[in-house]
């Protein structure tokens, strides 16, 4: 194998990393309120969000092959890579998406491990700003577009950040508070009974669209690399081997369960009833797909976090709890910035060592960051089985242990 080949392999295996951890990191936008409820089975949610996960991710590529295009400055309006990062087989841009890929993925992992809902998309948005900054310099990144529309990170990360969970929160709110107006004095047993078939149907579609969006843009960055390298060279077309195993590999990671962030979102908050279920993922399900035929670029973490919050403003004396919702917000807020800060520590690291050497220890560096957190999750471990426990402030005990984990484990 060349040089380029092997940096690349690495590429598509990190790339695909990503895509499972987006899978699990963000099942919970989806079924955590269905969880919650009981409106299903832990493991039948967890299972139904990932088949749709997979089916979604082959609806759509439109935006696939441009996605990077939103926040870095590394390929031209087709998707074909910057004529001066392809020299010597392209692996000065190969470098650049290995290191942002790594940002991302370490970012999902340590928001996974402290069971924090946080945006995927901004996480590899934050991991390739990083890396083009050590790059290419300041130059190098898409602040603002060119002032046409609302573009780069500005207009396609910092601006839906602070905008969707608000609008997202005040929909549910809306219809929490409806719902339980219509409803005053009809039997407890028909409403929960029919909202939970409601929270089925709406957090189905809210799977759908993520498989949709999510997939794109693993799969973008895939062929981006492989057209860098000269391994493929249609900028309309993705291979039908990325597609799938791209597609594949989300939905396994959905199908794994982000156990910690899904509780959190379901438990954590507030405490979710069936009518507020239905008016959360209803609400996140119409942002979702209004922003999408409107153009606009959302994280459905916070989409879904904003309608959850809103459910608890919205019903009579629910209580919302502040503290689990400010620590998520503050976790929105250093996203970006400690993503690129991964991203531009693995490039620098990559750059120093140089060439295949240099690849090859920033993905060592992944695997020991990675097997360190997975091993941290395991004394303080969340699952199917004690998801649902009640909130105090800790995580649930181990399944056979009475011992509860301290809640910085959670």
């Amino acid at each position: 194998m060349t040089e380029t080949s092997v940096i690349l392999a690495l590429v598509v295996i990190t790339a695909l990393a990503f895509d499972f951890t987006n899978g699990f990191h963000d099942t919970a936008n989806a079924m955590a309120t269905s969880i919650a409820t009981k409106a299903l089975r832990p493991k039948t949610a967890v299972a139904l969000s990932g088949v749709l996960n997979l089916v979604g991710a082959f609806l759509s590529v439109e935006v696939a092959l441009t996605v990077t295009n939103a926040v870095v400055k590394i390929q031209d309006k087709s998707g074909a890579p910057k004529a001066e990062l392809l020299a010597d087989g392209g692996s000065a841009l190969l470098l650049i998406i290995l290191a942002g890929l790594v940002g991302g993925i370490v970012w999902n992992l340590l928001t996974w491990l402290l069971g924090l809902p946080s945006s995927s998309s901004h996480a590899l948005f934050g991991g390739l700003v990083g890396a083009t900054l050590a790059g290419l310099g300041v130059a190098g990144v898409n602040w603002n577009g060119d002032g046409s529309k609302l573009d780069g990170v500005v207009g396609k990360v910092l601006l839906p950040a602070v905008i969707s969970p608000v609008i997202a929160g005040a929909v549910a709110a809306v219809g929490t508070w409806v719902i339980f107006k219509i409803t005053t004095g009809v039997a407890a047993r028909f409403t929960e009974q029919g909202f939970r078939w409601g929270q089925i149907g709406s957090a189905s579609l809210v799977s759908l669209a993520h498989g949709t969006n999510d997939a794109q843009k693993t799969m973008g960055v895939i062929t981006l690399a492989l057209i860098a390298s000269g391994h493929w060279g249609d900028t309309e077309n993705i291979p039908l081997w990325v597609k799938v195993s791209a597609a594949v590999a989300i939905a396994l990671g959905t199908y794994l369960g982000g156990w910690r962030i899904i509780r959190t979102l379901g438990k954590g908050i507030t405490d979710i009833n069936p009518p507020q279920g239905t008016a959360a993922q209803s609400g996140a399900a119409a942002v979702i797909l209004a922003s999408s035929h409107l153009g606009f670029a959302l994280s459905t973490t916070h989409v879904a976090t904003g309608s959850v919050i809103g459910s608890g403003l919205g019903r009579p004396g629910a209580k919302v709890r502040w503290a689990v919702a400010g620590r998520m917000v503050l976790a929105w807020l250093i996203t970006l910035p400690a993503a690129g800060l991964v991203g531009a520590a693995m490039w620098y690291i990559g750059d120093t060592v140089g060439g295949t050497a240099g690849a090859l220890v920033v993905f060592t560096l992944l695997v020991l960051a990675s097997g360190a957190m997975y091993l941290k999750s395991r004394t303080g471990k969340v699952d199917h089985e004690n998801v649902n426990d009640d909130w105090d402030g800790a995580a649930p005990a181990a399944a056979g242990s009475s011992t509860p984990v301290p809640a910085a484990a959670h």
